[in-house]
């Protein structure tokens, strides 16, 4: 969920990618500094936009319970959800609960996380939070942001991500993706995620602050790029003041598309339903080129 790494290998995807829709004429440069209110209006709107491109967000992780979501964010730290999801289905058969998983030899289950990456540090994290869980919490993960951060690993990026999708409580998911793109389209220039977090909650509304999350990842990670955004092929570009940071050719930027916009294999072994896209293979499997590389972090 952070950094790209554009890590993906195998075949090149035998579909043709799918033609992106032509940019909008970009923002061009005001006379006079943009006023709050015109910001506001802007990032709203750009909100509303992002959700007629993408109206199947959502989170990219597969889980089928809080316990689940909770173990496989704190795993995504510095690695991609297609790995994590490529890993999860093996862990979660041998340690099923918190129980099973507090209880778990530390060297078995650093064998099964080791695709993910930092598989020790990961292996204290998870084994630690699962006896937290277990001895303080009832073997139920908690459904309060002031609980999940006292569990090892876990800071409110990841307590966000748990409330907002396992819990329905609004939180909003401050990656390297979501960092990017909110200072792209300047709603804050903050580096610092928590005064991110307090920027953005300000300008939208509570109820809206999960999907747009969503929304915002699922651009970064298909679309604006942190190394090469494709522009040219970006349906707000029209209210974007970083229009120009990337590939502003329209045929050139189709090329640096990825996911379901490219017509390549998501992240979810096992997507919603409704998501357009192909579900990403099991570990072993060749994977098609262009799925991305969108390392997470605490």
């Amino acid at each position: 969920m952070a950094a790209d790494h554009n890590s993906a290998v195998g075949e090149q995807p035998s579909e043709k990618p799918r033609k992106a829709t032509k940019a909008a004429t970009p923002v061009r440069s005001a006379a006079k500094p943009e006023s709050r209110l015109a910001m506001v209006r802007r990032a709203r709107r750009i909100n509303r936009e992002l959700a007629d491109v993408y109206p199947y967000a959502h989170p990219e992780l597969d889980f089928r319970n809080p316990f689940e979501l909770l173990i496989a964010t704190v795993l995504s730290a510095q690695t991609t959800d297609l790995r994590v999801n490529q890993t999860t289905p093996a862990l979660f058969a041998a340690y099923p609960t918190p129980e099973d998983m507090a209880a778990a030899v530390p060297e078995e289950l650093e064998q099964i996380i080791r695709p993910t990456g930092f598989f020790r540090a990961k292996a204290r994290s998870v084994i630690g939070l699962s006896k937290a869980l277990r001895d303080n919490f009832g073997g139920e993960v908690p459904g309060r942001l002031a609980d999940l951060v006292t569990l090892p690993g876990v800071g409110r990026k990841t307590a966000n991500v748990v409330l907002g999708n396992a819990f329905g409580v609004p939180g909003l998911t401050v990656d390297t993706h979501f960092g990017r793109l909110v200072r792209r389209w300047k709603w804050t220039e903050q580096e610092d995620p928590e005064k991110v977090e307090a920027e953005i909650e300000a300008i939208f509304p509570k109820s809206e602050w999960t999907m747009l999350s969503h929304r915002v990842i699922f651009h970064g990670r298909r679309i604006c790029h942190s190394r090469k955004p494709a522009c040219g092929a970006c349906p707000i570009a029209h209210l974007c003041p970083s229009y120009g940071v990337g590939e502003t050719d329209p045929e050139k930027a189709e090329k640096l598309l990825k996911y379901e916009k490219g017509g390549y294999p998501g992240q979810r072994l096992s997507p919603p339903p409704d998501y357009p896209g192909r579900p990403a293979p099991p570990l072993g499997a060749s994977a098609d080129a262009g799925t991305g590389g969108d390392a997470g972090a605490e």
